[in-house]
């Protein structure tokens, strides 16, 4: 009986340890700035919408214009 107490112990220790390393560690700090920074594209490509759609309109239609005269 007392194996076994022993061995919840520990591994209720064990937990709480890594918990608490989780807990203080600081490498996750790269992803929470990279997210942030998607974020911040996609609310530009959001509110500059119809401005990027019309540059890659007349992006297209500048490559369809060359391919003719090409082919042609």
């Amino acid at each position: 009986m007392k194996n076994i107490l022993n061995t919840t112990k520990n591994t209720g220790t064990k937990f709480m340890n890594g918990v608490k390393a989780f807990w203080q560690d600081e490498n996750g700090m790269g992803t929470v700035e990279v997210i942030l920074i998607i974020v911040v594209l996609i609310g530009l490509v959001i509110v500059f919408k119809k401005q990027i759609n019309t540059i890659v309109d007349d992006i297209f239609k500048a490559i369809r214009e060359e391919t003719r005269e090409i082919t042609n």
